[in-house]
């Protein structure tokens, strides 16, 4: 069985709309930690070993645990948040507590790339260690960051197709529902090739982005 042009677009737009929506809490979640890990880390400028003893362990346990297995035991969470575990919206829940530990430990990469002179000179003007973090580690980071988010983003969309396996909507269920189990070979190849060049099209636009801000 053959799906629709209509079917597939409307998959391809629940399929944007979680990488979005996701994308930007998971993003606002993983800077914070990020930094977080970063300043609080033994030698920084806001050390403490009991928050960064506790984000760290958080972090690890979450990027530990599958994404599959991660939507199912979160439903309890994912219904009390929206009020169903089924469907687009439904799926934004886990895939920000996904990509938000991910995210956090690619902005951690990034900002520890940062040359600890530039802190020292920052320390040595007499700046707080919100502007350092702000007027200092985020803008000498920020190309690097823009890698990180497109990985980060990238990675999302597999996430996205994944939750197709639990009625989550987007390619990947349409690739399920309609491929595999109805045995659609043109199916699964037409999802296939739309996923391919929406990734391709994600890490052009990060890798042009970042090459931009390096030029500046």
């Amino acid at each position: 069985m053959e799906v629709s042009t209509e079917l597939i677009l409307k998959a391809l737009w629940e399929t944007l709309y979680m990488v979005s929506i996701s994308l930007f809490f998971g993003s606002i979640l993983g800077i914070f930690l990020g930094i977080l890990l970063v300043v609080t880390r033994k030698g920084h400028i806001l050390e403490n070993k009991f928050i960064f003893s506790i984000v760290n362990p958080i972090v690890n346990i979450f990027r530990s645990i599958p994404f599959i297995i991660l939507l199912v035991a979160i439903i309890p969470l994912t219904r009390l948040i929206v009020g169903t575990s089924i469907g687009t919206t439904a799926a934004i829940v886990p895939l920000v507590l996904h990509v938000g530990p991910y995210i956090s430990r690619l902005v951690e990469n990034s900002l520890l790339e940062v040359d600890e002179g530039i802190i020292e000179a920052a320390k040595s003007m007499g700046a707080t260690p919100f502007e350092i973090i702000s007027r200092f580690i985020i803008p000498e980071s920020f190309a690097s960051l823009i890698l990180s988010i497109t990985t980060a983003t990238i990675g999302l969309i597999g996430a996205t197709a994944m939750a197709g396996a639990i009625g989550g909507g987007g390619l990947g269920d349409v690739a399920i529902t309609y491929g595999y189990q109805r045995f659609s070979t043109i199916t699964i190849f037409v999802t296939v090739i739309i996923l391919v060049f929406v990734v391709q099209a994600v890490q052009g636009i990060g890798n042009i982005l970042e090459r931009k801000i390096r030029r500046l």
